[in-house]
């Protein structure tokens, strides 16, 4: 009786539908980076991650960056304060790349291995065509018998999958990254007509993205014998083909 009473003399109720309101949608780098992640899964590699603030050993170091190289200025790169700051200077920086994240897995993976890092990156030379944090994901295949043939078939079936074609034609230019050798950019066919760009055909191209077959010292930091492993590895910036894919 008292529930019923209730009931009755509350002005609220609870049965009536809610308020209609406007959803949103999936942020397009978020959208891209589960695409991604999709197609690579269908190929047959796995999801690593790692953390944002990086030591520089991993972010450079182990990566065969030198002292020397232009990176790890501070004009380039966000240093950070960390616990081993013997010559006064910072020793931690925000991540780069996602390569660290194929050292740590490398580490703690002995052997074979064929995984992606999507993740933020961060840069200090933004300007109005660069920001200081952006997004990328970077493929490793780690195996005894791995060649640039394996890398080509990849980065193919990739593209294909991604810009939805039949087949694509891409183009591999002479390059030098640090930790491959030997290196390439990769450029993809594609034409702009009326202003408007189309991908998979024409008679231009447009660089998309990095690759190249893991350099032997890199493949010495994290204890493999380069006359044992091979492999290859390459860097895909997810804000870039976001924009290639849906203007």
């Amino acid at each position: 009786i008292v529930s019923k009473i209730r009931l009755e003399s509350e002005w609220m109720d609870i049965s009536r539908s809610t308020r209609s309101s406007i959803e949103g949608s999936v942020h397009p780098v978020s959208q891209v980076t589960e695409e991604v992640i999709a197609i690579f899964s269908n190929l047959g590699f796995e999801v690593a991650d790692g953390p944002q603030i990086e030591s520089d050993y991993y972010n450079f170091d182990a990566l065969n960056i030198p002292p020397e190289h232009p990176a790890r200025q501070e004009f380039d790169t966000f240093y950070v304060s960390g616990d081993d700051d013997k010559n006064k200077m910072p020793s931690n920086v925000l991540r780069t790349h996602t390569s660290p994240v194929q050292i740590r897995h490398m580490e703690k993976v002995k052997g074979s291995c064929r995984i992606i890092a999507p993740g933020r990156v961060f840069r200090s030379d933004y300007d109005q065509t660069h920001t200081p944090m952006f997004h990328q994901v970077e493929g490793l295949v780690i195996d005894k018998d791995v060649s640039m043939a394996n890398l080509k078939w990849v980065l193919e079936e990739f593209c294909r999958a991604f810009f939805e074609l039949e087949s694509v034609n891409l183009r591999f230019r002479s390059s030098h990254f640090p930790f491959t050798e030997p290196s390439a950019e990769v450029d993809i066919r594609c034409s702009w007509k009326g202003d408007q760009l189309k991908i998979g055909e024409g008679d231009d191209w447009m660089e998309i993205l990095g690759s190249g077959m893991v350099h032997p010292k890199v493949l010495k930091a994290v204890g493999r014998k380069s006359e044992e492993y091979q492999g290859f590895a390459f860097g895909v910036g997810i804000d870039r083909i976001a924009m290639l894919k849906y203007g």
